[in-house]
């Protein structure tokens, strides 16, 4: 994918998934920083508590074996591997336990380097204990444990986020190349288009003595070069001199004024244009009509068989144009108007015609169908 792309496509792609793995990056390790916080007060809270809840029962079983005369059963206290416990007497003295540490009397929690150690004073002097240290060795390993699954949570869900990232900047790229890539076809094109009336032309004028034949030709060439010309200036430099000139035309006049030149090229391929032209006045500005007109008439001619047909008929407010051309597949027929886009490869053309066929209709109101069959024919129908 990176390698089909130009180097500005390169860098809009790498700046892209910068800032889309920069910012997630920056967003999870914020997130994943207050749920370990979050997580770690709960895990205090929850050993702290846990903690408290054994020193009380082990307090009031000091208290109760005091009070009834049993004796106290320290031995099963020292076995327990959950914590550590040692009792003290009034002056601060270990009296019995496994716990070594030093302890500070005056703190009732106090936090070693890897465990918490509880001091309680509940007892009250029962079976001569005053204090009870009770140190715990889960709540930093449990700690540990949470930071490991946090570390391995974020990279799994960092490494589907850059996943989805490089997914998303394929998406985002594609119009841009496919945009590109017509764009180049429509270049490419466009020049295949302008080289042959050029050439045509060029060819021509190297005689000085000019038949009737090749004078006809350069005027063919001389006024398609104008049409690309035109249809390039209305396409992309969009003139809107042509909503200052709207007039009201008779459009067997505009259509008559056009049929010397089009006959001119079907001529070449032995077509015959059939008219059936009535009298029509319509508002609109004449070189839009004569784009629609033009085009549509040149691709009848551009994609009809050798001594095909072309119907011509304006009647009852509508235009119709049928050709016995190729047609136009069924599953490409949505897709005409689009610009760039080209149904067939067989003949010349470069997939703008239609697209301004289609902005002129829009803008005029005027309503165009088209109905086609392959290897028959196709019929547009304009609806004004």
């Amino acid at each position: 994918m990176v390698i089909d792309l130009t180097s500005s496509e390169k860098s809009t792609y790498l700046r892209f998934l910068l800032l889309y793995l920069g910012s997630s990056f920056v967003l999870m390790v914020f997130i994943a920083i207050l749920y370990y916080q979050n997580e770690k007060i709960l895990y205090y809270d929850l050993t702290k508590s846990n903690m408290q809840n054994e020193v009380s029962k082990i307090s009031s079983s000091i208290i109760l074996s005091h009070m009834s005369g049993n004796e106290f059963n320290k031995n099963e206290l020292l076995k327990k591997k959950d914590y550590k416990i040692s009792f003290y007497d009034k002056n601060k003295n270990k009296i019995f336990g496994n716990l070594d540490e030093d302890i500070d009397f005056s703190n009732k929690i106090i936090e070693t380097k890897n465990s918490f150690i509880l001091v309680d004073d509940s007892v009250l002097g029962h079976l001569d204990i005053y204090y009870i240290a009770l140190k715990e060795n889960r709540y930093f390993k449990a700690i540990e444990k949470l930071e490991l699954n946090i570390i391995g949570i974020f990279f799994v869900i960092y490494l589907i986020i850059a996943i989805i990232g490089f997914y998303l900047a394929r998406l985002f790229l594609k119009p841009i190349k496919d945009e590109r890539l017509k764009l180049n076809n429509f270049i490419k094109d466009t020049t295949h288009e302008l080289n042959t009336p050029i050439s045509a032309i060029l060819m021509s004028t190297e005689n000085e003595n000019l038949s009737e034949k090749q004078i006809e030709r350069v005027k063919i060439s001389a006024r398609r070069i104008s049409e690309i010309y035109n249809d390039l200036t209305y396409l992309f430099l969009e003139n809107k001199e042509a909503i200052k000139n709207i007039q009201e035309f008779n459009l067997k006049d505009l259509i008559s004024e056009q049929m010397q030149y089009l006959e001119l090229m079907s001529s070449k391929k032995k077509i015959i244009i059939n008219k059936k032209i009535e009298d029509f006045d319509y508002k609109i500005n004449k070189d839009d009509f004569i784009r629609i007109f033009n085009n549509l008439v040149s691709n009848a001619i551009k994609y009809n068989k050798i001594a095909g047909e072309i119907d011509i008929s304006l009647k009852n407010n509508i235009l119709k144009i049928t050709d016995s051309g190729i047609g136009i597949e069924k599953d490409k027929i949505n897709d005409i108007y689009k610009r760039y886009f080209r149904a067939t490869n067989e003949q010349g053309g470069f997939g703008i015609g239609l697209n301004i066929v289609s902005h002129i209709c829009n803008f005029y109101k005027i309503k165009i169908t088209v109905e086609s069959k392959i290897n028959e024919g196709t019929t547009f129908t304009l609806i004004f």
